[in-house]
């Protein structure tokens, strides 16, 4: 609490970050002029769809990594990491630049030579980061620099539920650590938050009916009162039981030696749903109202998250999977390309084109979800980090770090404000997800 009432006096941050009041010299326009309520949005719906082709593939890629024999990545394409990070880019926790010596460890106890020697099938048991290298220290660009800095660790790959599917390369040498993949993200876990399984098992557990958790930050636990973990949207549980009220879900814990335990939990039926949501109105209010409640967290560090790993989470209990960064996550279903339009023209084509919840926008290192229009302006959904600023030559930042509705000119009615950096100017491309490419 004391961070978020300093942040309401320091002028490198905007009072809305804290969920205080704004005060007129700090007031970014459209956090209070554009409806910030999805409802709004929605009403707008007349359709409550299915898309059983796309949907159908969904638990495909979910559980793919129990299907495979050893991991699709190569060594070489995992030791990229040390080419990105070294002693001349590279700041610790204390802001202090990394040293060499931290290089060499981390290489060390990777265990290259033991790459894609296990190859074992694998589940996580809590939320748990997906780490480049074997450590939790962070690894910041300079600090001193916009935009860089806290919270952008750049050894936070990702992110991952409790109870998701895993294929595990091999051990670090310390045996602290496991290289794993998933269905979206590879790199390192901490041993103690996966358990190994036997095919049988991965068979059992996926050639079932499964709920998709719909509410955040629910206690799960096991029928005998044990605490197993907290729900978040995007999560996929076992089901095998109902009643009126409540689903049973099988859910997976661990003994000694990284044997799995299977234990029953019964869960509210107001927190979950069976298979696949429709995309419709009520459901995403639901749902994105869920996802609103959580901040901005690179990576999804701090068990936030960011823009991609929110348009991730969002679409999972309507069984659209998306794959993991903004990137690939605009390569997905129809693509119409925006490269070499001006502002005019993207308006025009996102105006006739785009279906409102079915359509991302994409520029380089944010994605955002097109949602329609207000007062004729094309409104998106988006976790975001801030918006950029310049004074000179000197950059800067206005922090939201929060999901937030907006046009695609957010923050241009703000001092110093970058146009350069406009998400409208910078529009690569858009892709309806549910349409084939």
């Amino acid at each position: 609490m004391k961070y978020l009432l300093a942040a309401l006096f320091s002028l490198l941050f905007i009072a809305c970050a804290s969920r205080q009041p704004i005060s007129e010299k700090n007031e970014i326009y459209d956090l209070v002029h554009i409806p910030q309520n999805v409802e709004y949005y929605t009403q707008k719906m007349d359709s409550n769809e299915t898309f059983y082709e796309i949907q159908k593939e969904y638990e495909t890629f979910y559980f793919g990594m129990w299907n495979t024999e050893k991991p699709k990545s190569t060594l070489e394409d995992i030791k990229e990491s040390f080419k990105f990070y070294n002693v001349s880019n590279s700041y610790g926790e204390n802001l202090q630049a990394l040293e060499q010596d931290f290089f060499d460890a981390m290489y060390e106890n990777s265990n290259f030579d033991s790459f894609a020697t296990l190859n074992k099938k694998a589940i996580t048991l809590q939320y748990s980061n997906i780490r480049v290298f074997p450590t939790i220290r962070p690894l910041l660009k300079n600090p001193s620099l916009a935009g860089e800095g806290f919270p952008f660790d750049y050894l936070q790959n990702s992110s991952i539920h409790a109870n998701e599917p895993i294929l595990v390369s091999h051990y670090s040498k310390d045996k602290k650590w496991v290289y794993v993949f998933s269905n979206f993200a590879g790199g390192w876990l901490r041993a103690d938050e996966i358990v190994f399984l036997q095919t049988k098992d991965t068979n059992a557990l996926q050639n079932t009916e499964h709920v998709f958790i719909t509410k955040e930050n629910i206690p799960i636990v096991s029928t005998s009162g044990d605490f197993l973990f907290t729900s978040k949207v995007g999560m996929i549980l076992t089901l095998i039981g109902e009643d009126k009220t409540s689903y049973t879900i099988l859910a997976v814990s661990s003994c000694a030696n990284s044997k799995p335990i299977f234990l029953q939990s019964k869960i509210s039926k107001k927190i979950a749903h069976k298979g696949v949501l429709n995309l419709a109105g009520n459901n995403l209010n639901t749902i994105i109202t869920e996802i609103s409640t959580t901040n901005y967290g690179w990576g999804g560090i701090y068990e936030q998250r960011d823009c991609s790993s929110t348009m991730r989470d969002l679409f999972a209990p309507f069984g659209i999977w998306l794959p993991r960064n903004s990137y690939v996550q605009s390569r997905v279903g129809k693509i119409v390309n925006l490269e070499g339009l001006d502002s005019k023209e993207k308006i025009k084509i996102i105006k006739e084109q785009a279906i409102p919840f079915q359509t991302l926008l994409y520029k380089k290192g944010h994605i955002l979800l097109y949602v329609g229009t207000y007062n004729n302006e094309i409104i998106v959904f988006h976790n975001i980090w801030g918006i950029k600023t310049k004074k000179g030559d000197k950059e800067g930042r206005i922090i939201i770090g929060k999901p937030i509705f907006s046009t695609l000119q957010l923050g241009k009615n703000q001092k110093y404000y970058d146009k350069n950096a406009e998400i409208l100017k910078n529009l690569k491309s858009m892709n309806i997800l549910t349409q084939k490419k």
